[in-house]
């Protein structure tokens, strides 16, 4: 047999079972873990453009945005049915929504005084928060990512890569920040036990809820994580994102507990994000607490970063999908933030690019013989 066809015959022997010598028993081959995950996004809304994109590119799990919501009681659960409805259209699963809390900040969220914690305006808020979560229910939502933030999310400038067609980056960088020196909000000074207080006051009064109709609440961290104090508030978790996170996650024992998990935020506020980000994966992932992903990569870290595409930050997303496969992670992996561009079509392009990427990875693991 000639050297080179030998090598073939070695080399298709090896990738299926191992050389065994005489005595030995034959080593078992472990199959490969089951991949529970799957893609899913949540830009767009359900109109018919965003849903044939999402089929088009092989996308069948959404987060649809939220219902119209119905001044002095809550969602339009009408609404919310059509938008399941024109959803199966396409054979695409409405997973999730998202609550009026979000990362836009206090003046431009819908219920801010639950996040100010003023009473009694944020009681009749909280039951506005309540009835959502009948009507998600009632149109199969499982789940209903939401934020307990003041400020907005945090940048300072753009950064072009001319390596990536010019794509701009959104980066924060904390000294800059400071600088700019930026004013105090309507909430004034707020400390992290103050921001703890008043989410564990909405908790308290919707967690109940959730158990009851077997919808998960799932928070996602503010954007960035901070050293110190921006504009008088101090992010809850911060100045260690970690610490913060159990903070929040021993608010409560309830399995409707738990996190939109941003890889990219939580990254945000580490020192060495390819390493440290996989044991948080793991204590959060042993707990049952990650309930949706957001998968961003960034170059950087803790006080100077850049958000980039999947591919070209510091994170090894092979490693972070094995970490999410391992845990049981059965959500959706959505992209998050992806970069910019002034072409018109730059939006739907980057978001294109990570769904393939994220279901090139979900693939990939699921082959793995471990």
């Amino acid at each position: 047999m000639r050297r080179k066809d030998f090598m073939k015959v070695l080399a298709a022997g090896s990738v299926g079972a191992s050389v065994v010598k005489p005595g030995q028993a034959q080593a078992k081959v472990v199959p490969p873990r089951k991949v529970l995950m799957k893609v899913g996004c949540q830009s767009g809304g359900t109109t018919k453009e965003n849903l044939e994109l999402k089929g088009r590119c092989g996308v069948y799990n959404i987060d649809g945005g939220s219902p119209n919501i119905i001044p002095g009681k809550g969602w339009d659960l009408e609404d919310s049915l059509a938008k399941r409805d024109a959803c199966e259209k396409y054979g695409i699963s409405l997973d999730a929504y998202h609550y009026p809390l979000t990362s836009a900040g206090i003046d431009k969220v819908v219920y801010p005084n639950v996040m100010l914690g003023k009473s009694p305006e944020r009681d009749r808020e909280i039951e506005y928060l309540q009835q959502m979560i009948v009507v998600a229910a009632k149109t199969g939502i499982k789940v209903l990512n939401y934020n307990t933030t003041i400020l907005p999310v945090l940048r300072t400038s753009k950064t072009i890569d001319p390596k990536r067609g010019n794509a701009l980056y959104s980066t924060w960088n904390y000294d800059e920040a400071v600088k700019r020196n930026d004013p105090k909000t309507v909430a004034g000074d707020v400390s992290v036990d103050q921001i703890f207080e008043r989410i564990s006051y909405m908790l308290d009064r919707i967690l109940p809820v959730a158990e009851e109709y077997k919808v998960k609440m799932a928070n996602h961290i503010a954007d960035p994580p901070v050293p110190a104090p921006v504009q008088g508030v101090m992010r809850w978790n911060s100045p260690d994102v970690f610490a913060g996170m159990k903070r929040f996650a021993e608010l409560s024992k309830s399995p409707y507990h738990g996190f939109n998990f941003c890889i990219g935020s939580i990254a945000e506020g580490l020192k060495d994000p390819r390493t440290e980000i996989l044991p948080i994966i793991k204590y959060f992932g042993d707990r049952n607490q990650i309930f949706n992903i957001h998968l961003r990569n960034i170059k950087g870290g803790f006080n100077n970063f850049q958000e980039v595409y999947p591919d070209n930050g510091d994170m090894n997303f092979v490693q972070v999908i094995r970490a999410l496969r391992d845990v049981g992670f059965d959500g959706m992996v959505m992209p998050d933030h992806v970069p910019q561009h002034a072409d018109h079509e730059a939006h739907a392009q980057s978001f294109a690019f990570t769904y393939g990427y994220i279901k090139g990875l979900l693939q990939m693991v699921a082959e793995d013989v471990v």
